[in-house]
């Protein structure tokens, strides 16, 4: 494990890199947003690719905000319905980022700030921030910290905790485009340079369904008989960006509940979370100003339901002062 400076922002913050290597296994980690800059893992032939999509400098990353490519994203995931949410007969008003709604955090959510980053054992680094009471209008401070650990199996587990000293809601999540077909400039080798010949499987049977803004209409959808049933492993197609409601529900320790695979490459990720819901995102929308096409990565987004705030049949993401917040995921690699 080693950490370098990868770049300074305008206002002369210095970002670090941090670099985690575990056998065939390297994964890299900014300081900048919590950010996987990439991940290198092999294919059934033994070569070694980054199938993670970002950039080679922070320019990269500053140019193009949008896309939320690797980030660590909070303090809310996914988008609040009208930038606004009650807690406690307590008004609050959210900064608007995606046309009526907040998504993500925010203006300047996680993803836009510089973490404070300390080792975590010999294969991991924790990272730590402060965000202060009225922060894009969530109310209360919240110490948050995300630690990044490559464990004996070469697999990229990711622990958040957060307390908070008012009641807030928290809902946190990493934002990483996954391409295992290489994810070099122009997104790899995949169906029209992109992920879209990937096998996709979820063990969601359920979906939340959305209206034109991408809200949840407050309803559970069946997959039955749908283009969104993935519990078996069939190949991705586009225009996917819908919340999966996972069959297993919240859980103590990580569930294994999706699996995407590139038949060409024989690598396989597997992602296990404790959390009940998965945004599954085909990346339709990359601007052609990106070094990457359009379905050029999927993203695999464990996370509690967006607009859950509002919507008290949905799981809580309410945390309250004496409680902790806690999430786990872990990406395993392997090939077939």
């Amino acid at each position: 494990m080693r950490s370098e400076l990868f770049g300074t922002l305008p206002d002369g913050t210095p970002v670090h890199r941090w670099t985690l290597e575990r056998g065939p296994v390297r994964v890299r980690i900014l300081t900048y947003g919590g950010i996987v800059q990439s991940v290198e893992v092999p294919d059934r032939s033994g070569r070694v690719a980054p199938v993670a999509l970002g950039f080679a400098d922070l320019a990269g990353y500053l140019g193009h905000p949008g896309p939320y490519f690797g980030a660590l994203v909070g303090r809310y995931a996914n988008r609040i319905a009208g930038g606004a949410f009650t807690l406690d007969g307590r008004a609050h008003r959210l900064a608007r980022n995606n046309g009526p709604n907040a998504l993500h955090g925010g203006e300047r959510g996680f993803d836009k700030h510089v973490w404070e980053a300390a080792p975590a054992g010999e294969h991991g680094v924790r990272l730590t921030r402060v965000s202060p009471d009225g922060e894009e209008g969530y109310p209360g401070r919240l110490a948050v910290s995300a630690t990044y650990t490559l464990d004996e199996t070469g697999a990229l587990r990711i622990a958040y905790e957060a307390t908070a000293d008012a009641p807030t809601v928290v809902n946190l999540t990493n934002h990483t485009y996954w391409n295992l077909a290489g994810a070099g400039a122009g997104g790899g080798t995949g169906v029209g340079g992109g992920a879209l010949g990937h096998e996709v499987r979820i063990a969601g049977s359920r979906i939340t369904p959305v209206d034109g803004d991408g809200i949840p209409t407050g309803e559970y959808e069946d997959v039955e008989g749908t283009r969104f049933d993935f519990r078996r492993a069939r190949q991705a197609g586009p225009g996917f960006d819908h919340n999966y409601v996972l069959d297993k529900g919240v859980t103590a320790d990580p569930v294994e509940v999706a699996e995407l695979s590139d038949p060409a490459s024989g690598r396989v990720l597997t992602v296990a979370t404790t959390e009940p819901g998965l945004q599954f995102y085909t990346a339709d929308h990359f601007a052609a100003d990106l070094p990457f096409p359009p379905c050029g990565g999927i993203a695999l987004e464990t996370q509690h339901f967006p607009d859950s705030p509002n919507r008290p049949r949905f799981p809580s993401t309410v945390l309250r002062p004496g409680g902790v917040y806690g999430s786990e995921t872990v990406y395993g690699f392997s090939v077939r």
